[in-house]
């Protein structure tokens, strides 16, 4: 049987692509569910240009209003990483994926509970970051979970389920 296709976030397989260069390389992904699966990485800050290292970035507004703030210099990167990421979906169309790993708590992959600062820089945790909400939105059906949740055994065995049954249902 062919390998099913994973969107993940590139951190969790050990590249070094967040902001201080580091990575989160989580071994469960890339050694034992990685048997089973082909992982299509991706780093939306590093393929929408914002390079490696770069300053930290976090999430501002309202929750139906997000904007993607550089930290230190305030600049608004939205814009940015949403035309990027609009493109990048039509690239993963074509790699034909069943279901996507998110790094939580990201600003651009984080799908839930994500910081989302205040004009008075009062955080709640209650934002989805600008990739993930591009992301479910365009792929409304596919099963997305981050790595976080992929610690907790029954979330685990229901997203690999949800992913295979995905991949059954979708062969041609």
């Amino acid at each position: 049987m062919e390998k099913i296709k994973l969107g993940i976030s590139a951190c969790l397989l050990g590249e070094k692509v967040r902001y201080d260069g580091g990575h989160k390389l989580d071994s469960f992904l890339r050694d034992s569910l990685g048997k089973y699966v082909e992982y299509v990485p991706v780093c939306p800050e590093v393929e929408s240009g914002l390079g490696v290292p770069r300053k930290s970035m976090r999430l501002e507004g309202e929750p139906d209003s997000l904007r993607l703030i550089i930290t230190e210099t305030r600049q608004d990167v939205t814009k940015r990483m949403v035309n990027w990421a609009q493109k990048r979906m039509i690239q993963l169309e074509k790699e034909d994926i069943h279901g996507f790993i998110f790094k939580s708590d990201s600003p651009s992959c984080g799908i839930k509970k994500v910081k989302i600062y205040n004009e008075k820089s009062m955080p709640i945790k209650a934002g989805v970051g600008i990739f993930a909400q591009i992301f479910i939105k365009h792929f409304p059906s596919l099963p997305v979970q981050d790595e976080e949740n992929l610690h907790d055994s029954g979330l685990r065995e229901n997203f690999i389920e949800r992913i295979f049954a995905f991949a059954k249902s979708s062969v041609r």
